[in-house]
C-alpha cells in the first residue's frame, strides 16, 4: 500500500485472486470489566481489516501483564478477545506474553480480500457522500468516566458501541461502489476525515449537525471533559481544517477526539448513499449520512 497515504493495513498479494491484510494494535485497559476490555481490544484490532475491504481469520494474541496479576483477570481478558474473535469467524492460532507495569492487550490479525477489492483511504471523489457507522465520544467519555460523571445507561451505550465489530458494516458494502474507506480511531473524525481528503486531492464537508454522538459526549464536551489526545488531534491537523461559525466548540472537541474502535467512515456515490443507508440501518442503526466531497476549496475538511 506504500508508506505515504496512512491506510489502515499492510496488503501483499499473494495472487491474482488472493491478498494478504496483516495489522495489529494493542493498548491498555480504557474500562474497569476485564472481559469487557478483552472485547473491545478485539473489536479494535479486527477493524483495520474491515476497513481495507477484508475479512479477518486468523489472529494471535498480544497480552503484557504485571507479574501479580489475578489469572482470574488475565483469563476474562483473553476470553473477552476470544469471544469477539469467535463473531468475526477468526481463528486465535496463539500469541505471545510479556511481563509489565501495566496491563496491555490486543491482537494481530491477519485477513484476506481480492487484490481488486482492497478499500483505500486515499481515493474518495469529488460528489461523493460520507457514512460513519458509529457514534463518536469514547475518548471523553472514558475521560469522564474516571471522574464518576456518568450515568449507568451512557456506560453501557459506550462499553456497547466500542465492542461492536465494524462486521456488519463491512458486509453492508457489498454490491455498492465504495470509493473509500477508513475506520474512525485514534485520531478521531477529523484526523481520519483530513487523511482522506489530503491523499486524494479533495475537500471534505462535514455537517455537523448529522454527526451521531454518544450519549453524554457533547454534555461532557461543554464541560471541558475532553482527553489530551483530542488536544493532540487538533493541534495536528487544525490548518487543514476549517470551521463555520455556527459551529461550537464542543462540537469541535468532539470531532477531533481520539476514539477507541471507532466505525467505518465510507465514500461512495451520492446516488447510492441512501440505499446504502437504509442496509447499514438493519443492523448498524446509529449510521448516518454526515458529509460529502467537494474540489479542493482551500482546506482538506470544511465543518458546516
Amino acid at each position: 500500500m506504500g508508506f505515504d497515504t496512512s491506510d489502515d493495513a499492510a496488503v501483499y498479494k499473494i495472487n491474482e485472486q488472493t491478498a494478504l491484510i496483516q495489522t495489529v494494535d494493542i493498548f491498555p485497559p480504557v474500562v474497569d470489566d476485564p472481559y469487557s476490555y478483552g472485547q473491545i481490544a478485539a473489536a479494535n484490532s479486527l477493524s483495520d481489516v474491515y476497513a481495507m475491504g477484508g475479512r479477518p481469520k486468523l489472529a494471535m494474541n498480544i497480552l503484557c501483564m504485571p507479574e501479580d496479576l489475578d489469572k482470574e483477570i488475565i483469563l476474562e481478558i483473553l476470553q473477552g478477545g476470544y469471544s469477539k474473535c469467535k463473531e468475526a469467524d477468526t481463528i486465535i492460532c496463539g500469541g505471545h506474553t510479556i511481563k509489565d507495569n501495566e496491563p496491555k492487550y490486543g491482537l494481530c490479525v491477519s485477513g484476506f480480500v481480492h487484490p481488486d477489492k482492497v478499500l483505500k483511504n486515499s481515493t474518495i471523489r469529488e460528489g461523493d457522500a460520507l457514512i460513519l457507522t458509529k457514534a463518536l465520544g469514547t475518548g471523553i467519555l472514558n475521560t469522564a468516566i474516571k471522574a464518576d460523571l456518568l450515568e449507568a445507561e451512557t456506560v453501557k451505550a459506550l462499553i456497547a458501541s466500542m465492542a461492536e465489530l465494524n462486521k456488519c458494516a463491512a458486509l453492508a458494502l457489498e454490491g455498492f461502489d465504495i470509493s473509500s474507506c477508513t475506520d474512525v480511531t485514534g485520531f478521531g473524525l477529523m484526523g481520519h476525515a483530513n487523511e482522506m481528503a489530503t491523499a486524494s486531492g479533495r475537500t471534505v464537508v462535514i455537517d455537523s449537525a448529522r454527526v451521531p454522538l454518544l450519549p453524554q459526549a457533547y454534555e461532557m464536551a461543554e464541560m471541558g471533559i475532553v482527553p489530551k489526545g483530542a488536544y493532540n488531534n487538533r493541534n495536528w491537523v487544525s490548518c487543514g481544517v476549517s470551521f463555520a461559525d455556527n459551529v461550537s466548540l464542543a462540537m469541535s472537541d468532539v470531532m477531533f477526539d481520539p476514539q477507541t474502535s471507532g466505525g467505518l467512515l465510507i465514500a461512495l456515490p451520492e446516488a447510492q448513499a441512501e440505499k446504502l443507508l437504509a442496509v447499514l440501518k438493519g443492523s448498524v442503526p446509529v449510521a448516518e449520512i454526515i458529509g460529502y466531497v467537494e474540489s479542493f476549496s482551500g482546506h482538506a475538511v470544511r465543518v458546516i
